[in-house]
């Protein structure tokens, strides 16, 4: 709840009694290595906050898992379309690894916000954090190699090599494992010539 509080906090400072309003309006929730937290064709009517663990996002293309992108401590998860629209939704959230949650159901959320109205910041916050993540996976498609994505996740996310099985890595940098092998190699021989 801390880490929760805290990433709000950068956006708009809470006082007590909001906190303890949006303690009691949040549900936590642990989830095994690999169990999926929300599947396609639900409509999503929950906002995740991470505050332990990984979470991927994946879409199935074709009865092919596409790994999208990865969420991990400190970071807001939600199926913004399906969210804000009340449509099914096309993507499909895996843990990892073991991975808590916090959960925050419409339900919830839509009083609090009558109590709190500064309470949009949430959303907002997990809105912005799903556009930014799909403008860099769009922008990064659009002007990198895989060689070049595997060096930003690299630099940006190394930890994500320890955490993550590397055929979800190679379909997230749109390569086959094999092909991921071969960039590894490279990029290894380059660093240590």
């Amino acid at each position: 709840m801390d880490r929760l509080i805290e990433n709000i906090n950068r956006y708009t400072l809470l006082n007590e009694h909001e906190t303890r309003l949006l303690q009691s309006a949040v549900e936590k929730k642990v989830y095994q290595k690999n169990e999926l937290i929300f599947t396609e064709g639900r409509i999503a009517d929950e906002i995740y906050f991470v505050t332990e663990g990984c979470v991927r996002l994946f879409y199935n293309v074709d009865g092919n898992d596409r790994t999208a992108f990865f969420y991990s401590e400190g970071q807001f998860i939600c199926a913004g379309e399906s969210y804000t629209y009340d449509i099914p939704a096309i993507e499909n959230y895996q843990a990892v690894e073991p991975t808590e949650l916090f959960i925050f159901r419409k339900a919830n959320i839509e009083p609090l916000l009558k109590e709190v109205p500064r309470f949009e910041v949430i959303a907002r916050i997990a809105t912005e954090n799903e556009l930014i993540a799909s403008q860099k996976m769009i922008a990064s498609f659009v002007t990198k190699s895989a060689e070049e994505r595997y060096i930003d996740l690299l630099n940006t996310q190394g930890e994500l090599f320890l955490r993550v099985p590397q055929q979800y890595i190679a379909s997230f940098l749109g390569v086959s494992p094999e092909t991921l092998s071969r960039i590894k190699t490279r990029v290894f021989a380059k660093r240590n010539s």
